[in-house]
């Protein structure tokens, strides 16, 4: 019932766009994330559709109905658009896979719709409503994953991290946005795969670090990033703090200090996330491991630990 509710703010638009693809000879399915968050209550204006119409095809469709077209994402087979407020982007059903060397996917288009949810990250981000007639699909169990709170992956998570290791870090962000729990089996494949997150860009790690560290349950997120070891490959000296005693004796060590300081941190917020002061309470002592110096009476100091840390 409250996803009827949310997507009838979006059918004129959707299936209106859906008549001009199926008159194309195309099919048209809204995909991933805004069927997660319909079902959630939480839908906003970015919508992610997929179908079997290329690239080419998709302009041709748009053209003369979308206010806007962009092609950023075209090679990997995303045409974007504008109407009436919406976003909306309209990606080629795809099969992708990292080589496990190079740093961005092989793209290759799919040719029906099961198959590319097969291809997505999680279940939850696993279901689709084919338009203009609204029909559900769910072949991998994404409904109940969400009315569980869990996050799990269509195929093997050896396979989905396979195919993307940037999930890993995903996965640890809804941890953190949608205060889900991440499967055994999953957290078991990101702690075997860690290190396969070196293959990724920088700017696609901070953008979903940057995510998780905003989100609901940020220290959730943070730990998972530590216990799985993934914090080792972009941000080991969060790691490192939990090789060291808190000072002050309040704590078990400064990794558990450090977290008490980001959820302080956030009930100090008004008027929503606010990332540098989160990332300043995350990073406030990571100079301790390398100042670390035992007095007389066997307590520990960490001198200058602010200068060391602000380099």
């Amino acid at each position: 019932r409250r996803a009827v509710a949310e997507l009838m703010r979006i059918w004129p638009v959707a299936d209106e766009l859906a008549r001009r693809f199926v008159a194309a000879g195309h099919e048209l399915h809204l995909v991933g994330g805004p069927v997660r968050d319909a079902l959630l209550g939480r839908l906003g204006n970015d919508l992610d559709f997929c179908t079997d119409a290329h690239p080419d095809q998709t302009l041709k469709v748009l053209e003369g109905w979308a206010e806007t077209t962009w092609e950023t994402g075209r090679e990997f087979g995303t045409i974007g658009a504008a109407r009436r407020g919406f976003r909306l982007e309209i990606t080629t059903f795809r099969a992708e896979a990292y080589d496990r060397v190079r740093r961005h996917p092989r793209v290759r288009y799919g040719t029906n719709l099961v198959d590319d949810l097969r291809r997505r990250d999680f279940t939850v981000n696993a279901m689709a409503v084919s338009l203009p007639e609204h029909r559900f699909t769910d072949p991998y169990g994404g409904l109940a994953d969400l009315a569980g709170r869990v996050i799990r992956t269509p195929g093997t998570p050896q396979e989905s991290f396979g195919d993307d290791p940037l999930r890993m870090l995903r996965a640890a962000r809804f941890a953190s946005q949608l205060r889900f729990q991440v499967d055994p089996p999953v957290v078991a494949a990101m702690r075997e795969m860690a290190g396969d997150l070196r293959r990724i860009t920088a700017e696609r790690i901070r953008e979903e670090f940057t995510r998780l560290l905003c989100g609901a349950d940020p220290l959730a997120g943070l730990r998972l990033l530590v216990d799985t070891g993934l914090a080792d490959q972009f941000l080991p000296e969060l790691s490192g703090l939990r090789l060291e005693i808190d000072e002050h004796a309040q704590h078990k060590d400064v990794y558990e200090h450090t977290l008490t300081v980001v959820r302080n941190a956030v009930s100090l917020e008004d008027g929503g996330p606010d990332f540098v002061l989160r990332m300043a309470a995350l990073m406030h002592d990571v100079g301790k491991p390398a100042t670390k110096a035992t007095g007389p009476d066997g307590r520990g100091s960490f001198h200058h630990h602010q200068a060391v840390g602000a380099r």
